[in-house]
């Protein structure tokens, strides 16, 4: 269930390493947009689930899987 969370988080973790390492203030500006997009894209998934307080096996079925 928690697998796509966990794929963002470290598709998050590996972003802000690239930030870190950034030099041009383009590339900075470019990697801080693409952080906080994660960054929300996270808060949504936990609200989502938070919000949908069902089984793991209800969850796929609502969405089809």
């Amino acid at each position: 269930m928690f697998e796509h969370i966990d794929s963002l988080n470290f598709l998050l973790s590996n972003e802000r390493i690239r930030l870190s390492l950034a030099k041009s203030g383009s590339e900075i500006t470019i990697r801080r947009g693409w952080v906080r997009q994660l960054e929300k894209e996270i808060e949504g998934e936990k609200k989502f689930i938070s919000d949908n307080n069902m089984s793991d096996d209800d969850l796929l079925s609502e969405l089809g899987l």
